[in-house]
Protein backbone atom coordinates (compact mmCIF):
# COMPACT_ATOMS: atom_id res chain seq x y z
CA UNK A 1 0.00 0.00 0.00
CA UNK A 2 1.33 3.43 -0.85
CA UNK A 3 -1.81 5.47 -1.49
CA UNK A 4 -3.93 7.01 1.27
CA UNK A 5 -6.63 9.11 -0.29
CA UNK A 6 -8.99 11.42 1.60
CA UNK A 7 -12.63 12.16 0.83
CA UNK A 8 -12.93 9.62 -1.99
CA UNK A 9 -16.23 8.12 -3.22
CA UNK A 10 -17.28 4.79 -1.72
CA UNK A 11 -16.98 2.07 -4.37
CA UNK A 12 -20.60 0.92 -3.93
CA UNK A 13 -22.27 4.21 -2.95
CA UNK A 14 -20.66 6.75 -5.30
CA UNK A 15 -22.61 9.65 -3.79
CA UNK A 16 -20.96 8.94 -0.42
CA UNK A 17 -17.39 9.88 0.44
CA UNK A 18 -15.11 7.95 2.75
CA UNK A 19 -12.79 9.96 4.97
CA UNK A 20 -9.68 7.85 4.29
CA UNK A 21 -9.01 5.06 1.80
CA UNK A 22 -5.77 3.09 1.73
CA UNK A 23 -5.26 1.55 -1.70
CA UNK A 24 -2.54 -0.46 -3.48
CA UNK A 25 0.00 1.44 -5.54
CA UNK A 26 1.48 -0.02 -8.71
CA UNK A 27 0.68 -3.52 -7.53
CA UNK A 28 -2.05 -6.09 -7.38
CA UNK A 29 -3.00 -7.16 -3.87
CA UNK A 30 -5.12 -10.23 -3.08
CA UNK A 31 -7.07 -10.38 0.17
CA UNK A 32 -9.34 -13.36 0.88
CA UNK A 33 -9.63 -14.15 -2.82
CA UNK A 34 -10.48 -10.58 -3.82
CA UNK A 35 -8.21 -8.67 -6.20
CA UNK A 36 -7.30 -5.04 -5.46
CA UNK A 37 -5.50 -2.76 -7.92
CA UNK A 38 -4.76 0.99 -8.01
CA UNK A 39 -7.71 3.01 -6.73
CA UNK A 40 -9.48 -0.02 -5.18
CA UNK A 41 -10.03 0.74 -1.51
CA UNK A 42 -8.43 -1.86 0.76
CA UNK A 43 -10.11 -0.59 3.91
CA UNK A 44 -12.90 1.99 4.24
CA UNK A 45 -12.15 4.41 7.10
CA UNK A 46 -14.57 6.86 8.71
CA UNK A 47 -13.27 9.63 11.00
CA UNK A 48 -15.20 11.41 13.75
CA UNK A 49 -14.48 13.93 16.49
CA UNK A 50 -15.43 13.31 20.10
CA UNK A 51 -17.35 15.29 21.08
CA UNK A 52 -19.28 16.04 17.89
CA UNK A 53 -18.90 19.74 16.98
CA UNK A 54 -21.93 21.88 17.80
CA UNK A 55 -24.07 22.63 14.76
CA UNK A 56 -27.81 22.65 14.14
CA UNK A 57 -27.56 19.73 11.70
CA UNK A 58 -25.18 17.66 13.83
CA UNK A 59 -26.25 15.03 16.34
CA UNK A 60 -24.14 14.66 19.50
CA UNK A 61 -24.41 10.87 18.98
CA UNK A 62 -22.77 11.15 15.55
CA UNK A 63 -20.01 8.63 16.24
CA UNK A 64 -22.81 6.06 16.40
CA UNK A 65 -25.92 7.53 14.78
CA UNK A 66 -27.35 10.79 13.43
CA UNK A 67 -31.11 11.30 13.69
CA UNK A 68 -31.01 14.20 11.20
CA UNK A 69 -29.11 12.45 8.39
CA UNK A 70 -27.43 9.16 7.56
CA UNK A 71 -24.04 10.48 8.65
CA UNK A 72 -23.53 8.57 11.89
CA UNK A 73 -20.22 6.71 11.82
CA UNK A 74 -21.29 3.19 12.73
CA UNK A 75 -24.68 3.88 11.12
CA UNK A 76 -23.00 4.39 7.72
CA UNK A 77 -21.32 0.98 7.86
CA UNK A 78 -24.45 -0.81 9.15
CA UNK A 79 -26.61 0.67 6.39
CA UNK A 80 -24.08 -0.20 3.67
CA UNK A 81 -23.47 3.46 2.81
CA UNK A 82 -19.80 2.87 3.59
CA UNK A 83 -17.86 -0.28 2.90
CA UNK A 84 -20.69 -2.32 1.38
CA UNK A 85 -18.11 -4.36 -0.55
CA UNK A 86 -16.04 -5.04 2.58
CA UNK A 87 -16.24 -7.23 5.67
CA UNK A 88 -13.76 -5.05 7.58
CA UNK A 89 -13.84 -1.31 8.12
CA UNK A 90 -12.26 1.20 10.49
CA UNK A 91 -13.18 4.27 12.43
CA UNK A 92 -10.80 6.86 13.83
CA UNK A 93 -11.98 9.09 16.66
CA UNK A 94 -10.15 12.27 17.53
CA UNK A 95 -10.85 12.59 21.26
CA UNK A 96 -10.77 16.31 21.97
CA UNK A 97 -12.34 16.32 25.45
CA UNK A 98 -12.72 13.79 28.26
CA UNK A 99 -11.04 10.36 27.99
CA UNK A 100 -11.44 6.78 26.77
CA UNK A 101 -13.47 5.63 29.77
CA UNK A 102 -15.94 8.50 29.34
CA UNK A 103 -16.37 7.96 25.57
CA UNK A 104 -16.58 4.18 25.78
CA UNK A 105 -19.42 4.64 28.26
CA UNK A 106 -21.10 7.31 26.09
CA UNK A 107 -20.93 5.18 22.93
CA UNK A 108 -22.37 2.20 24.83
CA UNK A 109 -25.20 4.36 26.20
CA UNK A 110 -25.98 5.69 22.73
CA UNK A 111 -26.12 2.21 21.23
CA UNK A 112 -28.31 0.90 24.05
CA UNK A 113 -30.59 3.94 23.68
CA UNK A 114 -31.15 2.96 20.02
CA UNK A 115 -31.88 -0.61 21.11
CA UNK A 116 -34.40 0.53 23.74
CA UNK A 117 -36.08 2.87 21.24
CA UNK A 118 -36.48 -0.07 18.85
CA UNK A 119 -34.32 1.50 16.13
CA UNK A 120 -34.29 -1.17 13.38
CA UNK A 121 -31.06 -3.15 13.09
CA UNK A 122 -29.52 -2.10 16.43
CA UNK A 123 -28.77 -4.56 19.22
CA UNK A 124 -26.42 -5.07 22.16
CA UNK A 125 -24.18 -6.93 19.68
CA UNK A 126 -23.19 -3.50 18.30
CA UNK A 127 -21.33 -2.56 21.51
CA UNK A 128 -17.60 -1.82 21.26
CA UNK A 129 -15.09 -4.09 22.99
CA UNK A 130 -11.84 -2.67 24.33
CA UNK A 131 -8.82 -4.33 22.71
CA UNK A 132 -5.81 -2.32 23.86
CA UNK A 133 -4.90 0.97 25.48
CA UNK A 134 -1.55 2.77 25.39
CA UNK A 135 -1.59 5.65 27.87
CA UNK A 136 1.86 6.83 26.78
CA UNK A 137 0.84 7.19 23.13
CA UNK A 138 -2.72 8.21 24.09
CA UNK A 139 -4.19 5.55 21.80
CA UNK A 140 -7.04 3.12 22.35
CA UNK A 141 -8.13 0.33 20.04
CA UNK A 142 -11.57 -1.24 20.17
CA UNK A 143 -13.46 -3.74 18.04
CA UNK A 144 -17.10 -4.14 17.12
CA UNK A 145 -19.14 -6.35 14.85
CA UNK A 146 -22.37 -5.31 13.14
CA UNK A 147 -25.24 -6.91 11.27
CA UNK A 148 -26.04 -4.89 8.16
CA UNK A 149 -28.96 -3.98 5.95
CA UNK A 150 -29.56 -4.95 2.31
CA UNK A 151 -28.53 -8.60 2.84
CA UNK A 152 -24.92 -7.49 3.31
CA UNK A 153 -22.65 -9.74 5.37
CA UNK A 154 -21.72 -8.69 8.88
CA UNK A 155 -18.94 -6.11 9.11
CA UNK A 156 -16.19 -5.94 11.69
CA UNK A 157 -15.06 -2.45 12.64
CA UNK A 158 -11.73 -1.62 14.21
CA UNK A 159 -11.82 1.60 16.19
CA UNK A 160 -8.74 3.72 16.88
CA UNK A 161 -9.26 6.54 19.35
CA UNK A 162 -6.56 9.18 19.46
CA UNK A 163 -6.48 11.39 22.58
CA UNK A 164 -5.84 14.93 21.33
CA UNK A 165 -5.86 16.82 24.64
Amino acid sequence: MCDLDAEEPDEQSRGRKLDLIPAPCDATVWVEGRRYIDFDPLLPIECKRLPTPNDTERDEREYVFNQYASTGGIQRFKSGHHGAAHKLGAMIAYVQRENRVFWHSQVAERIMELVKLGQPGWSANDLLQLEQEDETLKLVSLRSSHAREKDLPEIELRHLWVQMN
